[in-house]
C-alpha cells in the first residue's frame, strides 16, 4: 500500500506502548491470546522467541524494540497477531506482540498523511504514514521494511 494512493483499506488496529497502530487486515492470519514462547539464545532482540501456531514454528517479534519503546510485561489484554508477509519472495508467518487488539476498521486513503520529517521518534522508513480517525492518530508501520532491515 502506498501512502499517497488514496485507497481505503481494511486495517486491524492495535495498541503498542500507548500508541495506536494499524496493519492491513489482509496480512492477518489469526489473533492469539498469549501463549508460551521459547527464547532463542543469540537471536536478535527484536525477534527473540518462537511460538507454536497449529504445529508450525513461528518467530515472535516485539515491534517495541524497533520503535525504541519501553518493553512491558504482558497483561490480560495482550495478544499475538499472526501475520503473513513476503520475505525474500516467500510468504512468511510472524507473530507480533501487542498490548491490546481493538478492531478491524476502514482507513481512508485520503486521511493518511506522509510521516512528518520532524517530531517523530521513530525511523521514518519504518512508517508508511499516519492515519487519522475521529480525533485519534493511527501509525501505519511498514511491516515488510521492518522485517527486512537490520
Amino acid at each position: 500500500m502506498a501512502v499517497n494512493d488514496n485507497q481505503t483499506f481494511e486495517a486491524l488496529t492495535f495498541a503498542l506502548g500507548g500508541e495506536i497502530f494499524a496493519i492491513n487486515a489482509n496480512l492477518v492470519r489469526e489473533i492469539l491470546d498469549m501463549i508460551p514462547q521459547t527464547e532463542v539464545p543469540g537471536s536478535r532482540p527484536f525477534v527473540g522467541g518462537l511460538i507454536n501456531v497449529r504445529g508450525k514454528v513461528v518467530p515472535l517479534a516485539d515491534l517495541r524494540i524497533k520503535f525504541d519503546m519501553k518493553q512491558t510485561p504482558p497483561t490480560i489484554d495482550s495478544r499475538i497477531v499472526v501475520v503473513e508477509i513476503p520475505l525474500d519472495g516467500e510468504p512468511t508467518m510472524v507473530g507480533l506482540l501487542t498490548d491490546k487488539v481493538y478492531e478491524v476498521t476502514e482507513i481512508g486513503g485520503a486521511s493518511i498523511e506522509d510521516t512528518p520529517d520532524i517530531g517523530m521518534r521513530w525511523r521514518p522508513d519504518f512508517i508508511k504514514g499516519i492515519g487519522k480517525r475521529r480525533d485519534e492518530f493511527i501509525v501505519i508501520p511498514n511491516i515488510e521494511r521492518i522485517f527486512t532491515s537490520e
